[in-house]
C-alpha cells in the first residue's frame, strides 16, 4: 500500500523514466508548477542525500542544485534497482516526532510495521512527504485528513483503488496509535548525543 501510494502521488511514471521525467518537466513548465513540480522520486532522493541546503538559497543557486540533482538521479538509476531507490527514499525521510524512515513512522503513528499498514494508514504517511511539518498528524488532524484524501484520489486515478474503495476509505478517521519516542531513553543517551555531534563535525571536515 505504501509503495502504491508513493508512486501514485509522487512519481506516476517512476518505472518508465531513468531518473528524469521529461514529460513531467514539460507539464510543470506549462502549468507553472500547479500540476506538480516534475521532480522524480530519484531526484528527490538525490536532493535528500546530496543537497544540504535547498530552502534558503537564491533562485540561481537552486537552478544549479537542480541540474546537479538531475545528473545524480541518472547515476543513481544506473547503480540501483527501482526497488532499492524506493527503499532508500522511504528509509531516509523524516516523518517528525522522532520517526525517521518508514519503519519508525509505522511504529510511531500506528504501532505497527510497514507491511501491516492499511491502505489509509499508508496514504496518510505518504501524504506527509509533501511537507511533514505542515501535515503533522499530531497537530493538524483536519489538514492531514484532507491531504490523505488527495493521496487516495491519486491511487484511484492510477488504478490502485476502485471508486468504491476510495469513497469508503476517504471518510475513515486517521486512527492514530501514537507511540512517543525520546532520544533521552534507551541505552547510553549521553554517549549517543556526544557521538552524534562528533560525527557531524567529522562529516563537515570531509565535505570541505
Amino acid at each position: 500500500h505504501v509503495v502504491d501510494a508513493l508512486i501514485a502521488t509522487e512519481d506516476e511514471r517512476f518505472y518508465q523514466h531513468s531518473g528524469v521525467d521529461y514529460l513531467g518537466l514539460i507539464r510543470a513548465a506549462f502549468s507553472l508548477g500547479v500540476d506538480g513540480g516534475g521532480s522524480t522520486l530519484t531526484q528527490q532522493l538525490a536532493k535528500q542525500q546530496f543537497t544540504a541546503n535547498f530552502e534558503n538559497v537564491s533562485k540561481l543557486t537552486r537552478v544549479w542544485q537542480k541540474i546537479r540533482e538531475w545528473i545524480i538521479a541518472c547515476r543513481l538509476e544506473r547503480l540501483y534497482t527501482k526497488e532499492e531507490i524506493i527503499t532508500h527514499y522511504l528509509n531516509q525521510y523524516d516523518f517528525l516526532n522522532q520517526a525517521v524512515g518508514i519503519k519508525s513512522a509505522a511504529y510511531v503513528y500506528f504501532n505497527t510495521t510497514p507491511d501491516q499498514l492499511t491502505v489509509e494508514q499508508g496514504a496518510m504517511l505518504i501524504g506527509m512527504l509533501k511537507n511533514s511539518s505542515l501535515f503533522n498528524p499530531i497537530r493538524r488532524e483536519e489538514k492531514v485528513t484532507k491531504r490523505r484524501e488527495v493521496v487516495l484520489k491519486q491511487m484511484e486515478k492510477n488504478g490502485y483503488l476502485t471508486e468504491a474503495q476510495y469513497d469508503s476509505l476517504r471518510v475513515l478517521p486517521l486512527g492514530l496509535d501514537f507511540q512517543k519516542i525520546s532520544h533521552t531513553e534507551g541505552m547510553a543517551p549521553y554517549f549517543r548525543e556526544v557521538l552524534r555531534e562528533e560525527i557531524k563535525s567529522i562529516l563537515k571536515v570531509l565535505k570541505k
